[in-house]
């Protein structure tokens, strides 16, 4: 957008405010836009020329805005992301004393997105200060509950003019602060709040998918790898074919939960969406082969950690085991199977370190988690495996 003048832009802001224009507005306050490198609006100090152009209550926070422009243009990002709270809390004020309208949530999405990048970068900016980290992501994210609080507290039921349609906007917003500063805790109760909304299924699907894949990560570390696996589905098969890079970030956490129920991924699947780091696990998976799986561990280690799915990746060996043990069983062809078999085909695939005790420990656990059906015999120290299907598929179990 071309600003020609301060007076132009400010009677422009104006007049889309006495409009009730918030896609306009949206334009005229964004951080991204291309009016924040006039320097034409690049004033220290705007008060006065705001309140005489700019009709109350918006001027305090165009004046604001002005203020977060001329710091942005000094690289200051610290007192631009204070006065981008600024704006923000202003904002909320406003939609707090509109009653009966919701016409201004286009803006507050733009607002809370450029409060959110205006935080990071002011983190990265303090990381050499002592400073407690996350400390301005976590303030960022109590302006964010602002204006989710707002648009919760709206209890109108018609879609035309509830405030409740941007809650789910908001919700992803402050998820991406959370998984930010590692506080996971707390999209529980947001979670709550949109899966109980009436609205649920008239978000926007861009904003669904969004929500379904941090839900679907948040599932997975906390082990619910089977509503792990229909969220992020969901968001996979959902985003769309050209968002790519969007798809392949779903498939980083996606494919370890379908290895862990069994489900495993082709290497064109793979392949294309660059993220054959796990062709190899699913090579070292399906043969039991745990030597290859510390291999792929080690080779990969920066990827997987930086992803935060090392540890999902390091659950993988019990399927390994499984798959390993079930070799055994079928080379030997009995149900009474020796626990020094088992010992001797670890030691095979590189677990020379591994005892009969501890040998008869990994076994329990299967028993236990239903992937192997039997039990163990300490007294002739063998394992005793069904008769009927010993080792279940993976895919049917729960």
């Amino acid at each position: 957008m071309v600003v020609h003048s301060i007076n132009q832009y400010l009677q422009n802001v104006d007049k889309y405010w006495q409009q009730n224009d918030a896609l306009f507005l949206s334009e005229l306050l964004s951080l991204q836009n291309d009016h924040v490198l006039s320097p034409q609006l690049q004033i220290e100090e705007p008060d006065e020329i705001v309140e005489r152009l700019v009709s109350p209550p918006f001027d305090e926070l165009v004046a604001s805005h002005l203020k977060c422009i001329y710091a942005l243009n000094n690289k200051d990002y610290l007192d631009a992301y204070q006065h981008q709270s600024t704006v923000c809390v202003t904002l909320t004020k406003i939609l707090q004393s509109q009653k009966e309208e919701n016409w201004m949530l286009p803006l507050m999405y733009t607002v809370c997105l450029d409060l959110r990048l205006l935080a990071e970068k002011a983190e990265k900016e303090r990381q050499d200060r002592l400073s407690k980290p996350g400390e301005i992501l976590e303030k960022a994210a109590e302006c964010l509950m602002g204006c989710f609080r707002v648009c919760a507290a709206d209890n109108r039921s018609s879609e035309e003019d509830t405030k409740r349609l941007g809650m789910l906007t908001i919700v992803n917003q402050l998820f991406k602060v959370y998984f930010k500063i590692n506080k996971l805790h707390l999209c529980k109760p947001l979670i709550r709040a949109i899966d109980s909304s009436i609205f649920k299924d008239s978000f926007a699907i861009s904003q669904q998918i969004t929500y379904r894949y941090f839900v679907g990560c948040k599932s997975m570390f906390d082990s619910n790898y089977k509503a792990a696996d229909e969220f992020l589905t969901y968001a996979f098969e959902n985003c769309h074919k050209n968002s790519r890079k969007n798809k392949r970030l779903i498939l980083i956490y996606l494919v370890p939960v379908k290895m862990l129920l069994g489900y495993m991924p082709s290497k064109s699947v793979l392949e294309k969406y660059d993220v054959l780091q796990f062709w190899e696990l699913v090579e070292g998976v399906k043969r039991g082969d745990l030597r290859q799986l510390d291999q792929v561990q080690e080779k990969h280690e920066s990827f997987f950690i930086k992803c935060g799915i090392y540890l999902i990746v390091e659950k993988l060996k019990i399927i390994a085991y499984r798959n390993l043990f079930k070799k055994v069983y079928q080379i030997l062809n009995t149900h009474q199977i020796p626990v020094e078999a088992l010992q001797c085909a670890l030691e095979f695939v590189g677990q020379t370190d591994v005892d009969l005790d501890e040998t008869e420990c990994i076994v329990s656990n299967l028993i236990f988690e239903g992937k192997i059906k039997g039990y163990i015999s300490h007294q002739h120290r063998k394992v005793v495996v069904s008769k009927q299907n010993p080792f279940p598929p993976l895919t049917t179990l729960t």
